[in-house]
């Protein structure tokens, strides 16, 4: 079936039904499941196909490790949370803001210590910041749009250490063996960081706007926040044990401080230690050759070793820290799947000839200096529909990497511009975890804070599309 159209429409089901049920999992499973049938030309031994892809993506010795990765970092959250880590360092820092710029200087400040998942870093200091705002009669929505760049932009722009970079470079490595370019995932994932347009673009809108001081004090009006109360709430429920269990939690911020820099110490000697174990003379040599995925499953396992027996000297319960470390785990499950069903989907859509079908197509009409700009502003229309960074980045990666190939583009661009679509989509979207989780945090409502939001989103998305046209023909 090579050359057919048809290796398309995997990822138009997906695309499709995540936009019209503001979900992306049932979209993979459906588009999973035609893709399969189509490669066999059978119903029942394309559903046995389909269980195959999955079954084989987890046999996967480099996927493996990402699942194993992300399973244990949700872990070490939870296992912060039941120790009061996350409540310590939330109130400690409380005490000692005074003014809006004190207040999102303060959300700049706990990067160093919250940078490793969106959520966990949104959920940390969330709770104190909307204490603060109250205090000072701040702008919600400003300061939420400083916690949510702050949190995107910079979490998909470090190399190390935190829960997208597993994702990241497993689709880059999905990527380039699929089309057998011979070339290091990491390598171009650190690439890639450069030419992450948006994401830069947006931090650079963030930094500005902490200095920039507010004209008027604020008027929220709180009646807009009737509706965000029940906006994605039913879920709530689920966890109000566990939620009132965490709010009785002691407040000790050394239970956050100890096991975050012991994460990322590790992740940086261990990646520079088996890069060197691989001949790297330098630093970035050793970033580039080292396995990525391996040393960081083994740096959250150690500091998952550390922390354990951190908390026990500290006289914290065995019972509680293990049954909140298969908590924190079991949160992560979300992601899990979704990955393990993209994997899937990919391998569907590659059986279908869909790399030889875009080569033959879009690869024929599509001038390389066009290739990431055009990869970006598609990406970003999708990931604002879906709101989710991770599906935007699964769907699009095999396209961008392929369309890269075939009109001559550069690879680490278009990369980029594959990241940077999915940024945009987390940001802004009124659908993503980022902006439901803050607006909820904040007592905001969804679609007001998005379209808030979007002013700004929509000058950095701008910018970034002419930045990669710039760079396209710099490059050429």
């Amino acid at each position: 079936m090579e050359h057919a159209w048809v290796s398309l429409l995997p990822f138009a089901i997906v695309i499709s039904m995540s936009i019209w049920l503001k979900d992306i999992l049932p979209g993979l499973v459906v588009g999973i499941l035609v893709g399969s049938i189509l490669v066999t030309s059978n119903l029942l031994t394309g559903t046995q196909q389909a269980v195959t892809y999955i079954v084989s993506t987890l046999s996967d010795n480099t996927n493996i490790k990402i699942v194993g990765f992300l399973y244990l970092f949700g872990g070490l959250v939870g296992m912060m949370n039941i120790a009061g880590g996350i409540k310590g360092f939330a109130e400690w820092v409380g005490k000692k803001i005074k003014t809006e710029r004190g207040l999102l200087g303060l959300i700049w400040f706990t990067l160093p210590f919250t940078f490793m998942m969106p959520m966990f870093r949104i959920m940390m200091i969330g709770p104190i910041v909307k204490s603060l705002i109250n205090k000072m009669n701040l702008s919600r929505q400003k300061v939420g749009m400083t916690l949510d760049i702050s949190t995107e932009s910079t979490i998909v722009l470090l190399p190390v250490a935190t829960a997208f970079v597993g994702f990241m470079v497993s689709l880059v490595s999905g990527g380039i063996r699929g089309l057998n370019l011979g070339m290091s995932p990491y390598e171009v994932f650190l690439l890639s960081i450069l030419f992450n347009f948006y994401a830069i673009i947006m931090l650079g809108i963030g930094i500005i706007q902490t200095f920039w001081p507010s004209t008027k004090k604020a008027k929220y009006d709180n009646k807009l926040n009737k509706n965000a109360e029940n906006e994605h709430g039913d879920h709530d429920f689920h966890r109000m044990g566990i939620n009132k269990e965490l709010s009785l939690v002691k407040a000790q911020p050394w239970h956050l401080i100890f096991p975050v820099f012991i994460l990322l110490a590790l992740s940086l000697f261990l990646l520079w230690k088996n890069g060197i174990s691989k001949g790297a003379q330098t630093v970035f040599e050793a970033f580039s050759k080292a396995d990525a995925t391996f040393v960081m499953l083994l740096a959250v396992f150690i500091t998952l070793i550390f922390t354990y027996i951190f908390y026990i000297v500290r006289k914290q319960k065995m019972s509680e820290i293990l049954y909140h470390f298969y908590d924190g785990g079991n949160q992560m499950m979300q992601a899990i799947s979704l990955l393990i069903l993209i994997w899937a989907l990919t391998s569907a859509a590659e059986d279908l000839g869909f790399s030889a079908f875009v080569g033959s197509t879009l690869g024929s009409f599509v001038p390389a200096f066009m290739t990431p700009a055009t990869i970006f502003l598609i990406g970003s229309v999708v990931g604002f529909f879906i709101g989710s960074s991770w599906g935007t980045w699964g769907l699009f990666m095999p396209l961008g990497i392929s369309l890269a190939v075939a009109t001559g583009a550069s690879i680490p661009l278009t990369v980029g511009a594959v990241f940077a679509s999915g940024a945009f989509g987390a940001i802004t979207s009124p659908l993503g975890d980022t902006t439901i989780t803050t607006a909820s945090i904040l007592d905001l409502s969804i679609v007001d804070y998005a379209r808030y939001k979007l002013k700004l989103s929509a000058v950095g998305a701008a910018a970034a599309f002419i930045f990669y046209i710039g760079f396209s023909l710099f490059l050429g």
